[in-house]
């Protein structure tokens, strides 16, 4: 097994450490990592920077892309319906429809959001079909959930920071980029309650959780990429024994 290299270089006034991570070439890995965030708390850079060290693909609004060419939906439809809430009532009725497989007409009649959703679904799924990769959000790690090969992680981080983070990136007042955080959330719990049996960002819902604006964007792909190799170096060892 590769080692994992830390760079770790110290602010002489701060004394803080400051984290980086290294792409390892020729890392063997077997594990699918998804990744649900909050707003703000830069759940796809973290996403992407695992992703680079492990040399997988990262997939966030690419997976839309991919949907909308499997699914023959154009992409701006597939973006409009992305991670937003749906009634209980429709929701019992896809999920009747995904669990016991759909036909034409069934999948004609259904609500544009549902198709929507059976198209991410099943894109995600093929994806994983292909081998170890990074899923940012869309409920991955419920359409994965009979996977064994896979590690959810949840990232939160300080509304102070994430506030911080969105209005810097969207030149946008603290106050917009408060409301613009809040409303993202809901939106993102929304989807996630109702099509999963899950709670959103709720630490029994998730196999790993972390705090970006405690351990840094480094600091927290890094301790993904740790974990990831330490459960793949145990399932190793037992196989052994």
């Amino acid at each position: 097994m590769v080692d994992f290299l830390l760079n770790i270089t110290y602010n002489e006034n701060t004394k803080n450490a400051s984290y980086q991570v290294q792409q390892k070439v020729g890392v063997c890995m077997n594990t699918i990592i998804t990744i649900g965030r909050q707003f703000g708390s830069a759940g796809r850079e973290i996403g992407e920077k695992v992703a680079e060290y492990f040399g997988i693909k990262c997939y966030d609004k690419e997976l839309l892309i991919r949907a909308a060419q499997e699914s023959g939906f154009c992409e701006e439809m597939i973006q409009n319906h992305d991670e937003r809430p749906t009634n209980s009532f429709l929701y019992n009725l896809v999920m009747d429809t995904y669990s016991f497989g759909y036909n034409a007409s069934s999948f004609v009649d259904m609500p544009i959001s549902h198709k929507v959703f059976l198209a991410q679904f099943d894109t995600i799924k093929k994806i994983a079909d292909e081998g170890p990769c990074v899923i940012v959000g869309r409920c991955a790690d419920y359409a994965l959930e009979s996977y064994k090969n896979v590690v959810s992680v949840f990232i939160h981080a300080d509304l102070d920071a994430r506030i911080r983070r969105i209005a810097r990136i969207y030149n946008l007042t603290d106050a917009k980029a408060k409301d613009m955080i809040l409303k993202t959330d809901k939106k993102r719990a929304g989807y996630y309650n109702y099509y999963t049996n899950k709670k959103w960002s709720d630490s029994k819902s998730y196999e790993l959780c972390l705090t970006s604006s405690e351990l840094g964007i480094d600091g927290t792909a890094n301790a993904i990429i740790d974990y990831v190799k330490l459960k793949e170096s145990i399932a190793k060892e037992s196989k052994r024994i």
